[in-house]
């Protein structure tokens, strides 16, 4: 096993409110995940853009940049990279536009523990198996 094998999988995280990115901190740390925390959707770009992320979750209701708008500009920078969005508010409407932007999927607030650790399972093991299909591509 090579040491990158041993590098656990690195989320980030962006949400305004210090208690919920600490709520969802505490969730998928003890699951082996490295934790990277963003407080706005300017943050989490930048995270992006200089370090190696597997899957960001990004809450929808943010000042300045939305969740929405920080998920279309992140697959700007990495097509491929898992987003998902949580939020409050739900609705259709939110749904429609997070389709839109390619967010892997909407939960809502507040987060069932277990629905979020298996929609980042579900998009891990997707975003791995689009990866090695692009390495058969480009091999």
């Amino acid at each position: 096993m090579t040491a990158a094998m041993n590098t656990p999988l690195s989320i980030l995280i962006a949400d305004d409110d210090d208690e919920c990115r600490e709520t969802l901190r505490e969730i998928v740390e003890p699951e082996g995940y490295r934790t990277v925390l963003a407080s706005s959707g300017e943050e989490a770009l930048e995270i992006v853009q200089c370090e190696v992320i597997h899957l960001a979750l990004f809450d929808v209701q943010m000042p300045r940049l939305t969740g929405l708008e920080a998920v279309h500009l992140v697959h700007q920078i990495n097509a491929l990279l898992p987003c998902i969005l949580v939020t409050a508010n739900a609705t259709q409407e939110v749904i429609q536009q997070a389709f839109q932007v390619r967010a892997y999927s909407v939960i809502p607030k507040p987060v069932s523990k277990s629905m979020l650790l298996f929609t980042i399972l579900r998009a891990l093991k997707a975003y791995q198996q689009m990866i090695e299909s692009e390495d058969k591509d480009a091999g």
